[in-house]
């Protein structure tokens, strides 16, 4: 899977029940996220922060996220599923992706299921991580009913998103968490039954090594919790953090991951670490209904038409002295020390594909880049690539900093307008390049 790509969403049978499932990475050891009160693997890569976290994760690890069964995208069920349920789900999951043993890592309502799994399957567990995380339950029936009440207006969510609770565009994503989540009535199940959770008793027979995390500044479950959490189980290491929210992936999550791999593998390593940072402009390109067009040309001649595009993006790229990444089947990836050029590479390469009968499309944005081997990622790799999703056929579209870096330079831009790009904070202004 590319830096670009996204996790295809399985299914795992528990039972009757199937249950929704993504792997990222394909490291030699397996981390399995057990997910707090709700979730929704999919629509979670739309929160800055997430996708980056689990990305940052797979450097060293085969990741595996899922839904619990009633929730997001795994199969509804009556009522809640009990922590023996949860224990199957996970097993499950294991079995199918052939995983003998493996690192739980646990979030919040995550970690006493974790945690229960751990004392009773030790044979497949090798280690555990519990993050904002508790023993028992402390939630009161009142605070449930007036949770239920708000469901689905983001309200419940913005104590575990605290860094968050000031962004109206933010609360709005954290809404429609919410209700892809679970409705009011599954939440409220679960949060009635989460209140019955007490695994104090069988942490002291938690016997694999277990490393529990928790801020201090956490606002859903208070880092009281933590400590007590750490206290019952005879391996743990504790570790408490100055500041930051519920979800581990917002805040300084290089720390955080830092300490997981380091707890896991036994070394540290930053995110930097082997990797050189560079900025660059970033061009993405592809063919435009390229699916149609092959099925339309067959494959013969969809194939020598695919040799030309890779003949022409190539004397294109190297023409304006650019880096031609690689290819993508339908496009190219490319980067530019100079942002003039990468536009002005982009607009003859659409002309040249025009000229033999291939209509293109390309998105460029300007940022910093990280260079491996021959390949780059980064965030501006997928800035550009969600800027390219915007385009029209035969458009060059860029990011409001490419205009910036450009001005003088004799190119002209028409504004298309503030856009959300998918998994990237906030709204960009994009605009449509010419000569």
């Amino acid at each position: 899977m590319s830096d670009f790509e996204l996790p295809n969403t399985r299914y795992a049978l528990s039972g009757d029940v199937n249950i929704a499932f993504q792997v990222m990475g394909g490291g030699p050891i397996d981390i399995i996220l057990v997910p707090g009160i709700v979730s929704h693997v999919e629509f979670l890569h739309e929160f800055p922060g997430y996708t980056g976290f689990l990305r940052r994760l797979a450097t060293f690890a085969r990741v595996v996220t899922f839904d619990k069964r009633g929730q997001g995208l795994s199969d509804g069920i009556s009522g809640a599923s009990s922590l023996e349920q949860r224990v199957d789900d996970v097993r499950a999951i294991m079995d199918d992706i052939g995983s003998q043993r493996a690192v739980l890592l646990g979030f919040s309502e995550g970690s006493p299921m974790s945690a229960f799994f751990a004392a009773v399957n030790p044979e497949r567990v090798s280690k555990l991580i519990l993050f904002g995380g508790f023993a028992k339950a402390f939630l009161t029936e009142e605070a449930i009913s007036q949770r239920t009440k708000i469901w689905g207006t983001g309200a419940v969510m913005t104590r575990a998103f605290a860094s968050l609770s000031t962004n109206p565009d933010a609360i709005k994503l954290l809404a429609k968490f919410e209700r892809l989540s679970a409705s009011p009535g599954t939440a409220k199940a679960y949060m009635l039954l989460n209140r019955q959770i007490d695994v104090t008793s069988i942490l002291p027979n938690v016997r694999v090594p277990t490393l529990v995390l928790h801020r201090r500044t956490d606002a859903l479950v208070p880092i009281e919790r933590g400590r007590e959490l750490a206290a019952l189980i005879p391996v743990a290491k504790f570790i408490e953090y100055p500041e930051g929210d519920h979800v581990p992936f917002t805040g300084d999550v290089e720390t955080i991951v830092g300490d997981i791999q380091e707890f896991v593998t036994g070394e540290r390593e930053s995110s930097a670490s082997g990797l050189e940072r560079v900025l660059a402009t970033v061009m993405f390109t592809d063919i435009v209904d390229s699916t149609r067009s092959a099925a339309e040309m067959g494959d013969q001649q969809w194939r020598r038409l695919l040799d030309n595009h890779d003949r022409i993006a190539k004397q294109a790229v190297e023409k304006h002295r650019g880096n031609l990444i690689k290819t993508t089947g339908d496009g190219v990836l490319a980067t530019f020390d100079g942002p003039g050029r990468a536009v002005r590479c982009a607009l003859a390469f659409e002309t040249m594909g025009k000229q033999i009968g291939l209509p293109l499309r390309a998105g460029l944005h300007t940022g910093e880049i990280e260079l491996r081997g021959r390949d780059v990622g980064g965030v501006a790799v997928h800035a550009a690539a969600r800027v390219m999703a915007h385009c029209a056929p035969g458009e060059v579209l860029v990011s409001r900093v490419v205009t910036d870096l450009v001005a003088g330079a004799g190119l002209k831009f028409a504004e298309r307008g503030s856009h959300e790009l998918k998994g990237l904070p906030g709204r960009w202004d994009l605009f449509a390049a010419s000569l």
